[in-house]
């Protein structure tokens, strides 16, 4: 177990929104699972941008059928963590292949429930990484390539000692289990000299991985070293192989589609629930609306009714005062009403004034002391209007 330099992570993540809770939480990985390690690299992004990320990587144990695996991945921390999921990947090695499943891609991409539904109140790595290990040991995510291809001859020449020397192609196993027990063949069934009990080594300590899909799990078929041909029984077993390779390929794409049309299938139930949020409050608008205007019906038909009986009180009336047909609320409005009609009246008397004095009707001398009396009560007038104003709280 390597020892976590805690100060140092600190400094890594100084470009991180919130290095605290992203070292506590790298730091609660590490302890327990010791085979993963910490570095700052530069990570590209799809749409061809890069940035530096912090990225743990290394192997976890995985169980699967009573043996313990190392699997290599590498877990990519965003600069928001832990408010945005962590990106995981499957790192295989040379002597690995990616097992694409609803769980990894073929570029080795990891898709967990846990990570499409990240809480960042209380997801965390740790669980993360146990989510995986425990994924892994009912799916595994890798399996080993075998050392040879193995394949089937188009032909093989009769032979005295079998009745049955040809038989059609069938479907060629590109991997074998891994590691191989007893001696290595040829694709005609040959041992291959100082190949016996070869085993191949798994990297990061690891016994054996699980056998690579469509292939079978036991010793490799080989050819009866009798005849040279093949028996009954590598047929047998190699098309239950290519039948359950072919099964599983209508399985994945049958999966594949489903889910692509459950996906499609929440979409559209998320827009109808949107859209029933929206209809629901258009309804509610509108009954609001209704409401509104039912009283402002309601108002109007009474304001008719008033206007119709102002209008049979005004037929019935012989005559019209003029000083009693406009009427004011209050006094205020009564004084500035009759202090206006005043004013109004003095300029129409200056107006007259001016026009006897041009047909000589009156002398200048009388034209000016009417003029002086007049402006002087029509500068009164005016000042009283707006001390009126002032107090009614109109418009200056």
């Amino acid at each position: 177990m390597h020892k976590v330099d805690e100060n140092a992570l600190l400094r890594m993540l100084s470009s991180y929104r919130d290095p605290t809770a992203t070292k506590k939480d790298v730091m609660s990985a590490l302890r327990i699972y010791h085979g993963l390690q910490h570095r700052m690299e530069e990570y590209v992004f799809n749409d061809g941008s890069t940035k530096m990320l912090l990225n743990l990587y290394g192997t976890i144990p995985v169980k699967y059928k009573g043996n313990t695996y190392n699997i290599p991945i590498c877990i990519w921390l965003m600069d928001t963590h832990p408010k945005n999921a962590p990106i995981c990947y499957v790192k295989p090695t040379s002597e690995m292949r990616i097992k694409v499943s609803a769980y990894v891609d073929f570029n080795g991409k990891i898709y967990l429930p846990y990570l499409h539904d990240w809480n960042p109140k209380n997801a965390e790595l740790l669980d993360l990484i146990q989510i995986m290990s425990v994924t892994f040991g009912e799916v595994p995510p890798v399996y080993s390539k075998g050392p040879e291809t193995y394949q089937q001859p188009a032909y093989v020449p009769p032979t005295p000692a079998t009745s049955t020397s040809y038989m059609p192609p069938y479907p060629q196993h590109q991997f074998t289990p891994y590691p191989v027990a007893g001696p290595a063949y040829n694709s005609y069934g040959q041992a291959q000299p100082g190949a016996a009990g070869t085993s191949y080594g798994m990297p990061y300590g690891m016994p054996s991985y699980p056998p690579a899909p469509g292939t079978i799990s036991g010793p490799t078929p080989t050819l009866n070293q009798g005849t040279g041909t093949i028996t009954e029984e590598h047929i047998r077993v190699s098309l239950i192989s290519a039948v359950e390779d072919k099964l599983k390929r209508r399985v994945l794409e049958k999966v594949n589609q489903c889910q692509a049309e459950l996906q499609t299938l929440n979409r559209t139930k998320q827009e109808l629930h949107e859209g029933q949020a929206k209809i629901k409050d258009i309804l509610g608008r509108l009954e609001r609306d209704e409401k509104e205007l039912t009283k402002s019906i309601a108002v109007l038909k009474d304001k008719e009714k008033e206007v119709e009986r102002a209008l049979e009180a005004i037929e019935n009336i012989d005559s019209i005062e003029v000083d009693e047909a406009v009427t004011t609320t209050a006094p205020l409005y009564k004084q500035l009403l009759n202090a206006y009609a005043e004013e109004a009246a003095i300029e129409d008397a200056t107006y007259f004034m001016g026009e006897a004095l041009r047909s000589g009707v009156i002398d200048l001398e009388v034209f000016l002391k009417q003029i002086r009396q007049l402006s002087r009560k029509q500068f009164m007038l005016r000042a009283l209007m707006q001390k009126c104003r002032q107090k009614a709280g109109l418009a200056a």
